[in-house]
């Protein structure tokens, strides 16, 4: 089983947070991808619910507004060029990018095609030059994961590696995170952070920004706040089965 992440972005001209468009992703298109008997299902999309956003960061021209993850049995197969063919009907650019999935923190189950709650922060990190790949890896999921999850009120943290760009116009992009957080997190740093009051706010901020400086995830970054929605997952939670 593959996991593939695929990045929507539309026109300079076109409105973020438009939830029109939003819309026809999750009630139009998310039907269509189902339809292809795809494993696995989940669509993020940049809508009016997370405007404003206060941990917003963008480098790409236009920006990232939507992402479809994609679970199949081929990257290269007819399931994902069939998807890739169906999202560029509602997108003017479309990046595949075939990752490794790590889950340090498992997203509490929703009902199919319901929104998860709170938001989903999608982090796009690149790796700086002068660090090599196994040194910049290591500081991110060794060194930086533990500091991640004790310094913010995440409650669902996945990271994925990428391994490869599937499509040929695709924008570097060497990992894609995603944290979801509480609703309040938008726009309240305390509630961002988990933090108790100021002193305590700076302590968190200050870890932070220490950990991801050692693998360059203070520059170069995109963070796309998102509306998520699971369609279908190919995992069976264990607990259901009273394993």
């Amino acid at each position: 089983m593959e996991k593939v992440i695929i990045t929507l972005r539309r026109g300079r001209d076109d409105a973020v947070g438009d939830d029109a468009w939003c819309a026809r992703i999750r009630e139009h298109v998310a039907p269509d991808l189902l339809a292809l008997g795809l494993p696995g299902l989940s669509v993020n999309v940049r809508d009016s619910a997370v405007n404003g956003s206060l941990m917003t960061l963008t480098t790409l021209d236009p920006p990232v507004v939507g992402f479809v993850s994609l679970w199949t049995e081929q990257c290269y197969g007819e399931q994902v060029s069939a998807a890739l063919a169906r999202l560029r009907r509602d997108a003017d650019r479309v990046a595949a990018y075939l990752v490794t999935e790590s889950v340090p923190l498992a997203l509490p189950a929703t009902a199919p095609g319901a929104r998860s709650e709170g938001f989903a922060n999608v982090a796009l990190l690149r790796r700086p030059a002068d660090l090599d790949e196994m040194t910049w890896r290591a500081r991110w999921h060794v060194d930086h994961t533990p500091v991640a999850l004790a310094t913010q009120s995440t409650f669902g943290y996945t990271q994925n590696a990428v391994v490869h760009a599937l499509t040929a116009d695709a924008p570097r992009i060497d990992a894609i995170v995603e944290e979801q957080f509480p609703l309040a997190a938008l726009s309240d740093l305390h509630a961002f952070f988990g933090a108790a009051d100021d002193d305590d706010l700076r302590d968190r901020m200050d870890r932070m920004v220490a950990s991801t400086a050692a693998f360059g995830a203070n520059r170069d970054v995109d963070t796309v706040p998102t509306s998520r929605y699971v369609y279908r997952t190919p995992f069976t939670d264990p607990a259901a089965q009273g394993v």
